[in-house]
C-alpha cells in the first residue's frame, strides 16, 4: 500500500487520477456485505411477499449501481464493465441476507469501487423492500474481499 492519497494533488485539492498512461489490463474485484434482520423480515424475503422478489430486485439493483458508480463517487472513472455478478443469499445462521458482488473490466484502473457500490446498493434495496416489517435492520460488513490486476498487484482480505 502507498503512503499518500492519490486523489489529492500537491496543493491539497481533490483530483481525478490521470490513468491515460496506464496500460489496459484485466481487473476483477469482489466485495461483500450483509443485512441483519428479524425472523419475520427474513421470512417475508424468502416468500417473495410484499413488494415482490427481494433477492432478484436486490441483485438487479446491485448490477445497475455498479454501472453507475462514476455518477455517485466523484473521483471514479466511468468504466466499460465486462462483467457484473451480484449474488444475494440467506446467511447460514439465519440472521439475515448476504450480498456478494464480482465486477470485471479490461482497462487502466480497477473496479473495487464498482464492487463495493454494487454491494451497498443491493443491501440498501433489501432494507427498502423490508423496512415496513423491520426498521431495526442493520447493514454491516461491507468490504472488499479481493482485487486483481494493475500495478499495485493483487489483494485478498485477511491474507
Amino acid at each position: 500500500m502507498g503512503d499518500k492519497l492519490t486523489h489529492i494533488d500537491t496543493d491539497g485539492r481533490a483530483r481525478m487520477v490521470d490513468v491515460s498512461g496506464k496500460p489496459a489490463t484485466k481487473r476483477v474485484a469482489m466485495a461483500e456485505g450483509r443485512v441483519l434482520m428479524s425472523a419475520r423480515a427474513l421470512e417475508l424475503a424468502r416468500s417473495k411477499g410484499g413488494k415482490g422478489d427481494v433477492r432478484a430486485t436486490a441483485e438487479i439493483a446491485g448490477v445497475m449501481a455498479a454501472k453507475r458508480t462514476s455518477d455517485l463517487i466523484p473521483m471514479c472513472h466511468p468504466l466499460a464493465l465486462s462483467n457484473v455478478k451480484v449474488r444475494v443469499d440467506e446467511l447460514d445462521d439465519g440472521s439475515g441476507i448476504g450480498v456478494v458482488a464480482e465486477v470485471g473490466t479490461t482497462g487502466p484502473t480497477g473496479v473495487e469501487m464498482e464492487a463495493l457500490t454494487a454491494v451497498s446498493v443491493a443491501c440498501l434495496t433489501i432494507y427498502d423492500m423490508l423496512k415496513a416489517v423491520d426498521r431495526t435492520m442493520q447493514i454491516e460488513g461491507v468490504k472488499l474481499l479481493s482485487k486483481s490486476g494493475g500495478a499495485s498487484g493483487d489483494f485478498v482480505a485477511g491474507a
